[in-house]
């Protein structure tokens, strides 16, 4: 999920406890359901975040999408409809995005790309926009959800653009480009490539910190994560890790960075203070995609393997519990509450 979707998501409550924002009663998440791409029998799944359940599945209109978001106001889920394959191997190649309205839990339209694209990971920008990385034309594809009509293209200047961060003043976006191993710098405002940024033989993910100082991206060959500096768009260090990282994301109060530890079947934990790798739990397998709650207090870690979603005290550093989800659970995203 998006962090610039999950900040427009909710109003918090400004109560302080330990650093974070509060939002609300400590026995409840704040309003909203936390989405699922399941990609095993290709539908959208919604969990009840309170209930610890999946209550309802809406199906896609084809073979698979692999990511998703929610609008900022929560009503509607976009969901890319990417192929059969996994990046970079053979197979079909989608064209279409789903929209599909939370509430009534149903597909209301599909919006086509035009042609074979690949597209993947969906963020809003600031702008009311909706930017998808689109792998087959290494660029990134800008839609208006108003009329679910694609507005323009932004070059990324290499091969499997996967997936996207966007920065909060929307000036900014960064691509993982994953078997050249690089990172896109993006100038949305101008739609135009800022920098290539090489990282490792092979890349995958990306994220960014709380106040857009750095970017993160993990090695797949070498158990280390990227820091890169987005004021030069230059690796700054590497962070030393227990094994390959996959999905991260950073607290909002800017303190940690999670982490999948995709082989070790963990999730990890760097404090972004001493840019040190401190602890981690573990987790059902193959832990994939990782998203942090609106109110700063749970972590969310799709297990693929396991068709399951840890939900990660972030106070308490524990599993709370497993909540079951489609087969091959991997994107997520949070939906608010409508007004």
């Amino acid at each position: 999920m998006s962090r610039v979707a999950a900040g427009l998501a909710v109003t918090l409550a400004m109560t302080a406890h330990e650093g974070r924002v509060s939002a609300g009663p400590r026995d409840g998440p704040p309003a909203g359901m936390l989405l699922v791409a399941n990609k095993g029998d290709q539908t959208l799944g919604i969990i009840d975040p309170a209930a610890g359940r999946q209550t309802a599945t809406v199906k896609q209109s084809g073979f698979t999408g692999h990511e998703l978001i929610a609008s900022p106001d929560g009503r509607t889920a976009y969901v890319p409809i990417y192929g059969d394959a996994g990046v970079g191997r053979a197979g079909s190649d989608g064209r279409t995005m789903d929209v599909i309205d939370v509430a009534s839990r149903r597909r209301v339209a599909t919006i086509d790309f035009g042609k074979p694209l690949r597209p993947h990971d969906p963020k809003f920008g600031p702008d009311g926009l909706l930017y998808v990385t689109t792998e087959l034309t290494n660029s990134v594809t800008i839609v208006d959800p108003r009329r679910n009509e694609v507005v323009g293209t932004i070059p990324t200047g290499q091969p499997e653009s996967h997936m996207l961060a966007i920065t909060r003043d929307g000036r900014r976006a960064y691509t993982s480009n994953v078997h050249v191993g690089t990172v896109s710098a993006l100038d949305l405002r101008e739609r135009k490539l800022l920098a290539v940024i090489p990282v490792s033989a092979h890349a995958q993910r990306i994220s960014l910190s709380a106040d857009d100082r750095w970017a993160f991206t993990a090695d797949q060959e070498q158990p280390r994560l990227a820091v890169i500096d987005t004021a030069t768009n230059a690796v700054k260090q590497w962070i030393s890790l227990p094994g390959v990282a996959y999905g991260t994301a950073a607290t909002a109060d800017g303190r940690w960075l999670v982490l999948a530890l995709i082989r070790l079947n963990k999730v990890g934990v760097v404090d972004l203070k001493s840019m040190q790798f401190v602890r981690s739990l573990d987790v059902p397998k193959a832990p994939q995609a990782v998203l942090v709650r609106p109110d700063d207090r749970v972590a969310y870690v799709s297990c693929d393997a396991s068709g399951k979603v840890a939900e990660i005290d972030l106070e308490e550093w524990k599993v709370n519990r497993l909540v079951d989800a489609g087969p091959f659970v991997d994107g997520m995203a949070w939906a608010a509450s409508p007004p």
